[in-house]
């Protein structure tokens, strides 16, 4: 009976603590929403990340400079072209491929000679995709393979230019990353103008 009466005294402290303390911890706790895919927050980036003024300004002066010594006007490597057939919430593993082909295959090569500042946008870019890791597609993968393969195709044929022209991009690129990789996929299509 005395521990009827004690249990009676403390169950609105019971209350209170649970109340005050736990509900609030359980509420604000990280874990994934009912349905949601982990493969999707592992294709986030921090808003953050795109707002430091010196990368960006790093970024969009090497664009600034090749695209003043890129002649060919009529062709575009990166742009809405990459996105056609490509559902919105498979736009950031696409992104970080596309940032990857450039890194490897265009960064790290040769042109790090001619240009000042590619190893430091090449580390930065290189530091997102890591980021993105465990980022991975859902789905079919044809769409994304093809206009990657078609990208890469248009660079090849354009030759050195090829080249060129992706490092005179790099502002899209980096504009086009931060904004597939930071914004929550909205359902029913992108409505967003780029």
């Amino acid at each position: 009976m005395a521990s009827l009466q004690t249990l009676s005294k403390s169950f609105p402290a019971w209350v209170f603590f649970c109340c005050c303390c736990c509900l609030p911890l359980l509420l604000t706790s990280s874990l994934p929403l009912k349905g949601a895919s982990t493969a999707q927050h592992a294709c986030r980036l921090r808003k953050i990340n795109f707002q430091q003024p010196y990368i960006r300004n790093r970024t969009y002066t090497l664009a600034k400079m090749a695209s003043a010594s890129d002649k060919d006007t009529d062709n575009r490597l990166i742009g809405q072209q990459l996105f056609v057939n490509i559902r919105e919430n498979n736009r950031c593993y696409l992104m970080k491929r596309v940032v990857e082909l450039v890194v490897k295959d265009v960064l790290l090569t040769e042109v790090k000679s001619q240009y000042p500042h590619v190893e430091e946008v090449a580390q930065f870019l290189a530091s997102l995709t890591s980021e993105l890791r465990s980022c991975q597609f859902s789905g079919k993968r044809e769409h994304i393979e093809k206009n990657l393969e078609q990208m890469k195709n248009k660079m090849e044929q354009l030759g050195e230019n090829g080249k060129t022209k992706a490092i005179g991009e790099l502002d899209l690129l980096f504009d086009y990353m931060e904004n597939a990789c930071t914004d929550v996929p909205k359902k029913g299509g992108n409505k967003k103008k780029n």
